[in-house]
């Protein structure tokens, strides 16, 4: 094939194990989180029908990690996303100059 003025250099799609790691850690922690959620239920009825204290214990600390795996599947969507192009990262915050007066327009007058 031959190359004209504006034919660019052609990106091989392939496998990419960084795309693939990241999307069976998004799996897992999905996964982890609705186990985590089915427990929760689980130990809440328990505590609330039998009193047993342990159980709110145990209702605590599964709703607390699937807080976590859900954030955590969260974080690795966005890192995803990234990767592939759909999103970018932020621009980075420009700092004031420190002999700008405070206040904009109207604390300068």
């Amino acid at each position: 094939m031959t190359g004209g003025k504006r034919s660019g250099e052609r990106v091989k799609a392939g496998f990419r194990p960084d795309l693939f790691l990241l999307a069976v850690g998004i799996t897992f922690t999905l996964v982890a989180w609705g186990y985590l959620v089915l427990s929760a239920i689980d130990f809440g009825s328990t505590a609330r029908h039998d009193g047993k204290g342990i159980a709110w214990f145990f209702l605590l600390i599964a709703s607390l990690g699937g807080m976590f795996c859900l954030f955590l599947s969260f974080m690795l969507a966005v890192r995803l996303s990234r990767a592939i192009g759909l999103s970018e990262s932020p621009a980075p915050r420009v700092k004031r100059d420190p002999t700008t007066p405070k206040g904009g327009k109207r604390a300068a007058r």
